[in-house]
């Protein structure tokens, strides 16, 4: 297993945590690999970075989230915020242009940082981003999201992630036939129905909604000299985040990636979300070389 190093960016707003794998500073002559997602942290890129023992990878906890304390007052995750971090990740580390993996709300994060600091990368790879903009149910999308809040506003953390699973899991667009729908029992994903009484967790809250409500600048995006790869997993079908992987996909003029396995394809057993890691990163090491 690669040596890991755990290194701290202290800047007036965040004291943002990041681990590095492999040598570091880089050899070989390929761009260090940063990982990155949203709300996920660096504990969820474990299984995927060790398939790539041969290149620099770098990790991190997202401002506000794990390991990353932030010192802003507030609470709110914005991908501004977050791409703004990782320019200055980067420019730290001095190892640009980088290579980006980025998934889910990450993937969001990663388009704005190419947007906004396009010499940064050099190809991102953006899995999955979930972006309700770019549906043509859009309208309907906010209404799902509000649904699964509403849920854990209600009757906590149980309840709002069977909504949350649910959302995320029906295939095509909201119609009325899934708004119809009784609420679901939380047991039906072996999770508990208990009430713990908080209300803070950043996938269930609003805290998280600046993610799905990001406009992407499609004019910035196409003019930067990234290399951008909206990629989509084969077992996703279409559901919530395929469909907005594609509509990301159509805004930039391209067709999505089809990569193995589901939304968190690259993860291992540890989160109960197993996906197929070694395939996963068999295709990005593919997309990554073509750059």
């Amino acid at each position: 297993m690669t040596d890991i190093q755990t290194r701290t960016l202290a800047t007036p707003e965040v004291d943002l945590v990041y681990d590095v794998r492999g040598a570091f500073p880089p050899v070989g002559g390929l761009p260090v690999l940063v990982m990155i997602g949203q709300p996920m942290t660096a504990d969820g890129f474990v299984a995927l970075a060790e398939h790539f023992g041969d290149r620099t990878v770098v990790t991190y906890d997202p401002r506000g989230l794990g390991r990353s304390v932030r010192k802003d007052g507030r609470e709110e995750h914005t991908p501004q915020d977050q791409a703004a971090d990782l320019h200055q990740l980067i420019g730290a580390l001095r190892v640009g242009p980088v290579d980006v993996f980025a998934s889910s709300g990450g993937a969001v994060t990663a388009l704005e940082l190419v947007a906004k600091y396009p010499e940064d990368v050099r190809t991102l790879v953006a899995h999955e981003p979930p972006i309700n903009s770019v549906l043509p149910d859009a309208e309907a999308a906010d209404r799902a999201r509000a649904g699964f809040y509403e849920a854990y506003q209600a009757k906590g953390a149980g309840a709002g992630m069977a909504t949350f699973i649910v959302m995320t899991s029906w295939q095509g667009e909201f119609t009325d036939a899934f708004f119809a729908q009784p609420a679901p029992d939380p047991a039906m994903f072996g999770m508990p129905a208990d009430d713990d009484g908080k209300r803070d967790d950043p996938l269930l809250s609003k805290k998280s909604w600046p993610i799905t409500d990001y406009q992407p600048d499609a004019d910035a995006l196409k003019a930067a000299p990234t290399r951008i790869v909206i990629a989509v997993g084969e077992e996703t079908q279409d559901a919530y985040t395929a469909r907005t992987a594609h509509g990301v996909a159509k805004l930039l003029g391209q067709e999505a990636t089809v990569f193995p396995s589901h939304h968190g394809g690259f993860l291992g057993g540890e989160f109960g979300y197993a996906g197929k890691p070694a395939e996963f990163a068999a295709k990005l090491r593919e997309v990554l070389e073509i750059s």
